[in-house]
C-alpha cells in the first residue's frame, strides 16, 4: 500500500483487457450510464477497453511503468468525461483510445522536453541560472498530481480496493478474496471511493 506522500501503485490490466466483450452498442450504453455515475457500467467498460488501451499505449511509449501510469489517465479521464461523448462523431473504442493516443504522444513529448531541458542546463556555465522556462507539459502533470491527490483522500480501504480493482486489474470477487471481505463490502467500498473520486476531480456536465 502507498504511503500518504507516495504516488498510488498501478499494474498493467488483465490479459485481453478482461473476460466480457460487448457489442459497439452495448458500450455506448454502457458510457452513458457510466455518465450518470453507474459504476457497474464503468467497471465494464474498463474490463472491454483496458487491454487495447494498455497495448496502445506501451507501443507508443516503449516502457511498461510508463503505460501503465498513462493507463490510469485514460480511465480517470474516461469517468469524468464520460458525458462528452458523442456516439455520432464515432464509437466507444475509438473515442477512448484516441484518449489513450493523445496521453501517450503527451507523455513522449513531455519525456523530451524535460531531457531537453537538463541538456540546456548542464551546458550553462556554473554562474549562470537558467531562463524561465514554463513547461509545455505542466497542465497534465498538475492532473496527474490532482489525481494522486484525490485517490489519497479516499480511506485506506476504499483506496486499496479501487487500486485493485480498476488500476491493477482483479475482478470484484478476486478483490475480496485478497483483502478477505466480503463481495458485498468490496462493492460498497468501490461504490463510496469512486463517488469520491468524481466528486473530487469534477465531472463535466
Amino acid at each position: 500500500m502507498a504511503g500518504v506522500e507516495q504516488a498510488i501503485p498501478v499494474g498493467p490490466p488483465p490479459d485481453g483487457g478482461g473476460t466480457e466483450v460487448h457489442p459497439p452498442d452495448d458500450l455506448g450504453d454502457l458510457l452513458r450510464r457510466t455518465a450518470r455515475g453507474d459504476l457497474i457500467a464503468f467497471e465494464a467498460v474498463y474490463r472491454d477497453l483496458s487491454g487495447p488501451v494498455f497495448g496502445l499505449v506501451q507501443r507508443v511509449l516503449r516502457d511498461r511503468a510508463q503505460a501503465e501510469e498513462v493507463t490510469q489517465e485514460v480511465f480517470t479521464e474516461m469517468w469524468r468525461t464520460a458525458a462528452r461523448f458523442d456516439a455520432e462523431r464515432g464509437g466507444v473504442r475509438s473515442w477512448v483510445l484516441t484518449i489513450a493516443h493523445r496521453r501517450a504522444v503527451d507523455r513522449v513529448r513531455s519525456e523530451q522536453a524535460a531531457a531537453t531541458r537538463l541538456e540546456q542546463v548542464g551546458r550553462l556555465e556554473p554562474d549562470s541560472s537558467p531562463a524561465d522556462d514554463v513547461p509545455d507539459q505542466v497542465e497534465h502533470r498538475l492532473e496527474r498530481e490532482k489525481v494522486r491527490r484525490c485517490l489519497r483522500r479516499l480511506t485506506e480501504v476504499q483506496r486499496e480496493t479501487v487500486r485493485l480493482t480498476y488500476y491493477t486489474g482483479y475482478t470484484q470477487r478476486e478483490a475480496a478474496e485478497l483483502l478477505r471481505v466480503p463481495l458485498t463490502t468490496v462493492k460498497g467500498r468501490l461504490r463510496d471511493g469512486l463517488i469520491k473520486l468524481r466528486d473530487c476531480l469534477g465531472v463535466a456536465e
